[in-house]
């Protein structure tokens, strides 16, 4: 198993799925460190060049739940939905950087 597959491996469980202000912040960190992963695999000639800037995609959007599901004015649930939304699709685009 190469380097980058064992980095998304562990960021793959570092991945946390309910709301607090921890987490939100450790799930940002995990956004930050998966996006270096992907610029490594990237400049790396053993992938597919197009294959990983299109898991480039899903960061913006996961970063944007994120951020709604710190809104003070939502409700504790409706933080839960969010942020678990966003974990949801993370664990997705790391498990699809995973099989590259």
């Amino acid at each position: 198993m190469n380097e980058s597959h064992e980095k998304l491996k562990d960021l793959f469980n570092r991945i946390l799925r309910r709301h607090t202000a921890e987490n939100v912040k450790e799930i940002y960190s995990i956004l930050d460190a998966y996006e270096e992963v992907l610029m490594t695999m990237e400049s790396d000639s053993k992938y597919n060049q197009q294959e990983v800037a299109g898991l480039f995609e899903a960061l913006d959007p996961i970063r944007t739940t994120v951020k709604k599901s710190n809104d003070n004015k939502a409700s504790k649930k409706t933080k839960d939905n969010l942020f678990d939304e966003a974990s949801g699709a993370l664990k997705d685009a790391v498990e699809a950087a995973m099989k590259l």
